[in-house]
């Protein structure tokens, strides 16, 4: 019997295989089945994920992370893409974004960074940045615009660089040292987590806030 759903381990966690023809209803039940299996040897497992062997949608990616989520007790700590055409079409995306950020002005750009900061290490843009890996205690991410990070937040992120107090730093974990927005500091260093899941920190009559990332609160952050 063909296996449509096969786990492998590597240098950062995870690796999973998904068969390219099967319908996605029966590959989420086949995800399901196959991580329930395996519950028991990821059990509290903080790890990274990549998907290979089929293009998947970023709905598609989301379905199969809740599968796994709630069928497993790992904790994932970002989905690395492998998918070269899709991180290329980000880049552009951020690009055109930080143009108009701008308005049309020279030196705006966008940047797309993959990899861990360490610490001692800075990542700077002059627009926003989308960043694939982990930000280390005493690493430093700075932007004009937004933060994205698909990894970890352990150091520091400074958005809005300049006064922009519609800037918003979104991490998949956060636990930050400090975070800046527009010419607001908060020290966040040992606050109790309220989330396993991505968050988002945004400006709120002046005030820092840090709130689970869901369409409520997206709907309610103001970007202009």
């Amino acid at each position: 019997m063909r296996q449509t759903v096969i786990i492998k381990g590597n240098n950062y966690g995870l690796s999973v295989f998904l068969d390219p023809d099967i319908p996605m209803e029966e590959l989420l039940s086949d995800i399901r089945e196959k991580f329930q299996e395996s519950s028991r040897f990821f059990r509290g497992a903080k790890m990274a994920l990549s998907f290979e062997g089929r293009k998947l949608t970023t709905e598609e990616i989301n379905e199969i992370i809740n599968t796994i989520c709630e069928n497993s007790e790992i904790k994932i700590s970002c989905v690395i893409d492998t998918d070269k055409a899709r991180e290329a079409f980000f880049k552009k995306v951020l690009e055109e974004k930080a143009e108009e950020e701008t308005d049309g002005q020279p030196g705006g750009s966008g940047q797309f960074y993959k990899g861990t900061l360490r610490s001692g290490q800075v990542l700077e843009a002059e627009g926003s940045i989308i960043m694939l890996g982990d930000v280390n205690p005493g690493a430093r991410i700075v932007a004009k615009g937004n933060i994205i990070v698909l990894g970890a937040l352990h150091g520091t992120a400074i958005a809005g660089l300049g006064g922009k107090k519609h800037a918003i730093v979104v991490a998949l974990e956060m636990d930050p040292i400090q975070i800046r927005i527009g010419e607001v500091t908060a020290r966040m260093s040992g606050r109790k987590k309220s989330s396993d899941y991505a968050q988002i920190a945004y400006l709120d009559l002046g005030t820092i806030r840090v709130e689970p990332l869901c369409r409520e609160v997206i709907d309610g952050v103001s970007f202009s």
